[in-house]
């Protein structure tokens, strides 16, 4: 198998008994090591309301990371239309490339908390838990939004309204004519700089295989799916993806997914950084809010009850934790059976040092299985002198 480019997603995790600042001082040190170990992109996800991630205002962390690194891209995964409108997204991202040169990417996605009054998506179609080429692909989860919940706060805090989910493909549109400078209103073009002839990568970003997937696959552009927060509907998502793809800003499709893992020295020492998954990732499921990541010490300390366990077990079944030999054959197996071109991967620990040497570990491993396949498929003298000593 020739492995496919790696990249970093980053949360900017708050660790227990840290702050917010630390956090984001933490992002742009592993943006730094992320760049050096060869990381393809570093993307940045939006979360709001939640005392355990620092990275609500992406855009500004995307703009202190492009400005510590030099050659790693850089951008959002994702950009959720509905929290901001098409205009500021593509003003904003034209002032980023126009700061920081043709490596910022744009992932555009629907955001996931609905406005005051909006009915809920419906429910993923039951089914059980399925093994893919060996790839676990649990049930899907069955996600709403408890009135009262934290999602629903976003929906009214941050002023969406009824229709903002219906518009997505109105205002996808509306960025990609800003982006191009012709956008026109009475037969006049109107101009939005810096966005007009703006270099910047555009994906659009799903989860289950519904609208996203669908608008990606038909205007030819390149589609992010979620494994490490969807797992249940990855294939679905990559699917329908595919299925949609029309030529377009891409003559094929193009798919990265999205993995969460943890790599260390060893397994023991893996396992023993995981610690607190279970618990972090049901008070973002819960509607709580992330909590700062607790140590593994009050981890094993306070195990979660049943209930917990069985509202996580498909996102702690699916992280893929161990030493980066375990961790890098599981993301072949997720790369072969998704048939993802790139893959991104986001790691949380407590323990900032750790999760560096996580990127790192795995970043070499990896390099050294791209040269062992690059080897492979290269003929012995391909690409140096012929018969005749020509090149």
């Amino acid at each position: 198998m020739t492995a496919v480019p790696l990249s970093v997603l980053d949360l900017v995790p708050v660790p227990s008994g840290s702050t917010a600042a630390q956090a984001l001082r933490n992002t742009i040190d592993l943006a730094v090591a992320a760049e050096r170990a060869g990381y393809a992109r570093y993307w940045l996800a939006e979360h709001h309301l939640n005392p355990g991630v620092a990275g609500s205002a992406s855009t500004v962390v995307i703009g202190a990371v492009a400005a510590a690194t030099a050659t790693i891209r850089v951008g959002s995964a994702a950009t959720l239309v509905g929290n901001v409108r098409g205009l500021q997204i593509a003003e904003t991202f034209g002032t980023l490339a126009a700061l920081y040169g043709p490596r910022i990417d744009l992932g555009l996605g629907r955001s996931g908390a609905p406005a005051p009054g909006t009915a809920p998506p419906p429910a993923p179609t039951p089914r059980g838990d399925e093994v893919v080429d060996g790839l676990l692909v649990p049930a899907p989860f069955p996600f709403r939004i408890a009135p009262g919940s934290r999602f629903a706060l976003q929906g009214e805090l941050l002023g969406r309204v009824p229709g903002d989910v219906e518009r997505f493909d109105d205002e996808l549109a509306l960025v990609r004519a800003l982006f191009a400078g012709d956008w026109t209103r009475d037969g006049s073009v109107v101009e939005a700089p810096p966005a007009g002839g703006a270099d910047v990568e555009l994906w659009i970003h799903g989860s289950t295989g519904g609208a996203s997937a669908r608008a990606a696959g038909a205007l030819g552009l390149p589609y992010g799916a979620n494994y490490h927060s969807s797992p249940g509907t990855v294939l679905d998502s990559v699917r329908a993806y595919r299925e949609a793809f029309r030529p377009g800003v891409l003559d094929a499709p193009h798919v990265i997914v999205s993995a969460d893992v943890v790599a260390a020295a060893s397994a023991a020492e893996a396992d023993e950084l995981a610690l607190g998954y279970d618990r972090w990732v049901h008070s973002i499921r819960s509607g709580v809010g992330a909590i700062a990541y607790p140590t593994p010490s009050w981890a094993r300390a306070h195990p979660v009850d049943a209930s917990v366990a069985a509202a996580v077990a498909d996102r702690v079944a699916t992280r893929f934790v161990g030493d980066a030999a375990h961790v890098a054959d599981r993301l072949e197996v997720l790369q072969r059976v998704t048939g993802a071109d790139e893959l991104l991967v986001t790691t949380i620990t407590h323990d900032h040092a750790a999760r560096v040497r996580s990127h790192q570990l795995l970043a070499g491993e990896w390099a050294r299985r791209s040269a062992a396949a690059s080897r492979a498929v290269t003929p012995a003298g391909a690409g140096g002198r012929g018969d005749d000593g020509s090149r």
